[in-house]
């Protein structure tokens, strides 16, 4: 059990639709990471960009990048992150994979497809809420557009850290930064979100703003300027759990009866 995490967010642009040349130059970006990293966390759909072609870009769990992921987290001996188009029992799936140096694989299926781009279309929603356990923290992944719906991230788990990694363009990029804020503040967790940076082909402008969140709201990592680059930042999980003990927030939070196939 580790009393700190050191998490490495790499705010990456994305060659459009081409798993391996992304695999190529995020090669070499992660060659920078520092060595003192523990997780290195992507962006959504770091491999291929926010595609609406999963019949081209989807791979099995199987596939290559995730053979590729494997082998860094095992080489590097630290955890690789983030998400990717996967194909499972003929459906496509937004999905989030965290693999550790052992090989160990969570993973974690966009519930809340963004509509606007076809997406809850083109994807299988999740169904799991999902909060794993790594190295003693409690850890729960999400994707881009669930960062809209806080229920969805309602911290009824004793989660210590929520992720988000997404695709969030510049018109919106406000509303990004003050709801990774709002969830760190109302959920009493730390609260981290990388984003990507550059335009894809549909002219979609990416600014980054990949930051992290203690559970006051208080930002722990300095802007990357929009531009491609690693932000690392150091959790401490004891001062976590010593404010929740002194300002026990989350003990006054209304019931809500979930549906059963959310589960």
């Amino acid at each position: 059990m580790e009393s700190q995490l050191t998490i490495a967010l790499m705010q990456s642009d994305c060659i459009w639709e081409n798993s391996l040349e992304n695999q190529i130059r995020l090669q070499t970006l992660l060659g920078t990471v520092p060595a003192q990293s523990d997780v290195v966390l992507l962006p959504e759909m770091f491999n291929t960009g926010f595609s609406m072609n999963p019949q081209k870009v989807a791979e099995p769990m199987g596939g290559s990048t995730v053979r590729w992921m494997r082998d860094w987290a095992f080489q590097n001996k630290k955890v690789l992150a983030g998400s990717l188009a996967i194909e499972e029992d003929g459906l496509f799936y937004n999905r989030f994979l965290w693999i550790d140096p052992e090989g160990n694989c969570h993973t974690y299926d966009k519930r809340h497809g963004f509509s606007l781009a076809g997406e809850d279309k083109a994807y299988t929603a999740g169904t799991a809420f999902a909060v794993f356990e790594y190295r003693g923290w409690r850890i729960c992944p999400r994707i881009c557009y669930d960062l809209r719906f806080p229920l969805w991230a309602r911290n009824t788990k004793a989660y210590d850290l929520l992720l988000f990694v997404a695709n969030w363009p510049r018109p919106r990029i406000h509303a990004w930064d003050t709801l990774l804020q709002a969830r760190a503040i109302e959920n009493m967790s730390y609260c981290i979100g990388v984003n990507r940076v550059g335009v894809d082909p549909n002219g979609n402008d990416y600014p980054g703003h990949s930051a992290a969140y203690d559970a006051l709201g208080t930002q722990l990592t300095e802007e990357l300027n929009g531009k491609e680059g690693i932000a690392v930042v150091t959790l401490n999980r004891e001062p976590l759990h010593s404010l929740r003990e002194q300002l026990d927030f989350l003990a006054d939070r209304d019931e809500f009866v979930w549906d059963q196939k959310l589960g």
